[in-house]
């Protein structure tokens, strides 16, 4: 029997190329459950907005992997021990940090599954592979759940400035065509340092970093904050609200077997069982969008009409504010739409809405990124850096929507 070469590159568009680093990660890629993130979008329905935001979760998932083998070399180089158990361990957490979102990830998390955090989802399907890859992932689980002695390791995985948010920033920009999001992660990780078993960055990388929080910053409003990517998710919320409503009193709605059985059950995190989580491992954007094409015909006005609006970008109007929105802004626009429409007020919800949203560059109760100064103390980045704006970007901003259809304007 031939031995097959596991030590494949990808070609990628935005480092060039990536190469797997072992035959275990190489079985890992090739795994379904992997597999799956080349059917689940990066950026949800940004590409309503963006017609080139079409990227997956699979591309993202390989970045943050390229980006890890980056950081680990300029620990090494720098006097980092990095065992290969733990550099593996790293790799594989990064790699498979994502592996939990579902269809259009975050709408999923408030309609298909009752509150079930991604993350919670990515640490059932690490703990499966666990088992059929016979513990060779308990390093990755235990750094990815915070339990590993080595603090930084999991700082490199997750914290305000990890693998994750820096693929994810120099990745979506370059396919929405968003540049203010564009980061130099390459300067950023070789920036990098441990300090007190910290994850620190070099003082003079402290420009980079100013750069890397606005980048966030201006990506949130700019595509993950979107209006129009923003009610499309909102919209898509509803419609798998209705779905499952319509569903729990009966009603057959034509979709694929995985998406029935989370339409009939409310499945909440201590119902995630093996089988379950197989179901779920089936899920992906194309369930949801045949779906969508076929609840369009439906004989529920709500359903057919929140579906028709996805399907053919036709949505809901949505406006901003600064100001807080009264829940009785909304009464005359319900009894215009309910007479019209000849719905009940209650049915109207679907349609005309109200709600906040937040960004938040930099949040100083989470961990900080440290900034290891040439006399080798260490401190937070807002009191290192001279620009003003930091201290800004630390402040949470809410902005208050009204969304309502077209027709009321």
């Amino acid at each position: 029997m031939t031995q097959i070469n596991k030590l494949k590159i990808f070609n990628d568009p935005i480092y060039g190329f990536i190469s797997i680093p072992n035959a275990l990660i190489y079985d890992l890629i090739q795994h379904p459950y992997f597999q799956r993130l080349r059917r689940i979008s990066q950026m949800g329905l940004s590409y309503l907005v963006y017609p080139g935001a079409n990227h997956t979760r699979f591309h993202h998932a390989l970045g943050c992997m390229h980006l890890m083998q980056k950081a680990v070399d300029v620990l090494r180089f720098k006097g980092v021990s990095v065992s290969e158990e733990e550099e593996n361990a790293l790799y594989i957490a990064i790699l498979l940090h994502d592996i939990g979102h579902g269809p259009f990830s975050h709408a999923m998390e408030k309609s298909i599954v009752e509150d079930v955090h991604h993350e919670e989802i990515s640490l059932l399907f690490m703990r499966q592979l666990n088992i059929e890859f016979k513990g060779q992932l308990s390093l990755a689980i235990k750094i990815f759940e915070g339990d590993y002695h080595r603090k930084f390791m999991l700082q490199l995985i997750s914290s305000q400035l990890d693998m994750d948010r820096m693929d994810y920033l120099k990745r979506d920009s370059f396919y929405s065509g968003v540049a203010e999001g564009n980061v130099n992660s390459e300067r950023l990780i070789q920036m990098m340092n441990v300090q007190d078993d910290f994850l620190v960055i070099e003082e003079k990388g402290i420009y980079s970093v100013e750069k890397f929080l606005m980048s966030r910053r201006l990506m949130y409003w700019q595509a993950y904050l979107h209006k129009t990517s923003l009610v499309g998710e909102l919209i898509l919320t509803k419609i798998l609200k209705r779905a499952k409503e319509l569903t729990l009193k009966g009603v057959l709605l034509p979709c694929s077997e995985p998406l029935q059985f989370f339409m009939q059950n409310k499945v909440g995190l201590e119902l995630f069982d093996t089988e379950t989580l197989d179901l779920f491992s089936q899920l992906d954007d194309f369930d949801i969008i045949s779906a969508l094409k076929a609840w369009q015909k439906n004989d529920d006005f709500i359903l057919s009409s929140l579906s028709k609006m996805i399907i053919n970008r036709d949505l809901l109007k949505i406006k901003l504010t600064s100001d807080k929105i009264a829940i009785e802004d909304l009464n005359p626009l319900k009894e215009r739409f309910a007479l019209e429409n000849n719905i009940s007020i209650a049915d109207t919800n679907y349609f005309i809405f109200k709600g906040k949203i937040k960004n938040q560059a930099y949040d100083k109760e989470a961990e900080p990124i440290r900034i290891l100064k040439k006399d080798r103390t260490v401190e937070d980045v807002i009191e290192s850096s001279d620009q003003l704006n930091l201290k800004s970007l630390s402040k949470s901003v809410t902005k208050y929507y009204i969304c309502f259809p077209k027709q009321l304007i």
